[in-house]
């Protein structure tokens, strides 16, 4: 009956345009008025929500929006925008490959595909159009190439599973996104370069090793980021909240460095990076509380029982998980989905012999393609907003994209290595 509530409720409240946080957080009263009376139900809710978000792990999540926010208004797109150009530029259909290693590395840098679809977006729409690329196809370019940055580290969403998994190291979840994040980005190279030639883009002029070199020392104060995140984190020298603060001063520096922020401009990246703070802050707060609901009802040990009667086949269960998840994706942010279902689906992969980082790695990826896909694709609303398209026109040049996601969702799956090399290799 709990279970039914719960649904049923928060399905009802997001269909009548109930903004998702409140609808979380009412789903959860409503479920848990049925096991115990209102004064106290509304107190524990209230309790939950102010005690779930003091965390030390969360701190580094508004540290990393925040030095996001900083990079999207201090060149650092600009930069590496021409270092992906001189790189991949000369390919067929180049500027869709140089769209994708861009957002791959902003992506990457500010553990935001948000900010990688606006910031390269912004850059690269009007240069594909103006070359012979269809709007649409940049667009469709642009926004699932910008998902691959919450694979590779540093991301906001593998703090926010570790939280939701009960502590799966925040360091072995960085370095298992790796492999996954490259393979993503390659494949949809891959489609990028036969759509190319089918369509008869153009291609590009071969950069000169000058030319490569330039671009390359321009763009590395702002990719050794990642090595002073990462590799402070792995050699022990900071915790990844400790790593984010690093990350905002490095990135202010660089930025007043380029001379592309000043001290007015940054009043506004403070006030715009307060506001999406806020935002992912109460998802996640309603979110662990919604949490704390399933675990008093017992939905998940309900849920774990219910998926390991209908088949003991580990690739049975783990299929059925991802299209649960696909279809969660289309409807659910990212980060309510990742703070809800972590505690119901964890346990289940656990019981079938899978890996905590390989699952995160699985849920992950299945999530972003949820990004991409209307009607609540955050992401492929940025990238038509930056564009000034309709989603309409962008769905045909996205679905042979969507599947080269899928292809890659299906090999993360097939091949745990994937995920889990990098950890095993550096200890985790």
């Amino acid at each position: 009956m709990e279970i039914f509530v719960l649904i049923f409720s928060f399905i009802v409240l997001v269909g009548i345009r109930v903004p998702i946080a409140w609808s979380i957080g009412i789903a959860s009263v409503l479920t848990l008025l049925f096991s115990v009376d209102t004064i106290p139900a509304f107190t524990t809710i209230s309790q939950r929500v102010a005690t779930g978000l003091d965390s030390f792990s969360l701190l580094a999540i508004p540290f990393f929006i925040l030095a996001g926010h900083i990079m999207n208004s201090g060149g650092i797109a600009k930069r590496l925008i021409e270092f992906a150009k001189s790189l991949v530029g000369a390919l067929p259909g180049g500027l869709a490959h140089v769209n994708i290693v861009a957002a791959m590395m902003f992506g990457a840098i500010a553990g935001s595909a948000g900010a990688a679809a606006a910031a390269i977006g912004s850059f690269m729409s009007e240069r594909m159009e103006k070359e012979g690329y269809t709007k649409e196809y940049g667009v469709a370019v642009n926004v699932t190439s910008a998902t691959t940055g919450l694979l590779i580290p540093p991301s906001n969403i593998f703090i926010i599973y570790s939280l939701a998994s009960g502590g799966v190291s925040i360091g072995a979840l960085f370095l298992a996104g790796y492999l996954p994040g490259i393979l993503t980005g390659l494949i949809l190279m891959a489609i990028a370069l036969v759509w190319a030639k089918k369509k008869g883009f153009p291609t590009g002029k071969r950069s000169s090793l000058k030319h490569i070199m330039r671009s390359f020392f321009d763009a590395l104060p702002s990719l050794l980021l990642l090595i002073i995140i990462i590799g402070g984190i792995v050699g022990g020298i900071f915790t990844a909240t400790e790593a984010s603060s690093v990350a905002v001063v490095y990135c202010l520096i660089l930025a007043f460095l380029y001379k592309e922020l000043n001290f007015s401009k940054l009043k506004t990246v403070l006030v715009e990076s307060v506001g999406t703070i806020s935002l992912v802050m109460l998802l996640i707060a309603m979110s662990i509380a919604m949490s704390w609901v399933m675990s008093y009802e017992n939905i998940p040990q309900e849920v774990t029982s219910a998926l390991l009667g209908f088949s003991d086949n580990p690739f049975v269960v783990i299929i059925l998980i991802n299209l649960i998840l696909l279809f969660v994706g289309i409807f659910m942010d990212m980060t309510p989905a990742v703070l809800i279902f972590t505690p119901i689906f964890l346990p289940v992969a656990v019981a079938m012999g899978i890996d905590p980082v390989h699952f995160g790695v699985i849920m992950i990826l299945n999530l972003c393609i949820g990004l991409c896909t209307p009607p609540v694709g955050s992401v492929l609303f940025i990238g038509v907003g930056v564009a000034n398209t309709t989603i309409q026109k962008v769905v045909k040049p996205l679905l042979p994209l969507f599947v080269g996601m899928l292809i890659s969702l299906i090999l993360v799956i097939i091949f745990p290595f994937l995920s889990l090399w990098l950890p095993e290799l550096f200890g985790f």
